[in-house]
């Protein structure tokens, strides 16, 4: 994987405000790649900086897709942030 498209990746997910989200393919689209969308979702299943919040980044149906501290963490993440 190109390592200029994971830092660009990182740079777009680390923007995202608290209780608000993107779709992978939205960070595939502002990271140049509209078509890597699969590719932004391995980029942040290798992240565990807890300073990226990759928890941010859904799929495009609206259901949470997968994230590296598992579903039920995510889940736990954005209602906690929705809530304020």
């Amino acid at each position: 994987m190109n390592h200029c498209f994971r830092t660009r990746v990182l740079a777009i997910v680390t923007k995202i405000p608290r209780g608000r989200t993107l779709t992978y393919h939205e960070v595939a689209e502002r990271a140049g790649s509209p078509g890597a969308y699969r590719a932004v979702g391995n980029v942040l299943n290798k992240n565990f900086d807890p300073k990226i919040p990759c928890h941010r980044v859904i799929r495009s149906d609206g259901t949470f897709g997968g994230y590296n501290r598992g579903a039920r963490a995510k889940a736990q993440l954005l209602a906690s942030e929705k809530r304020g």
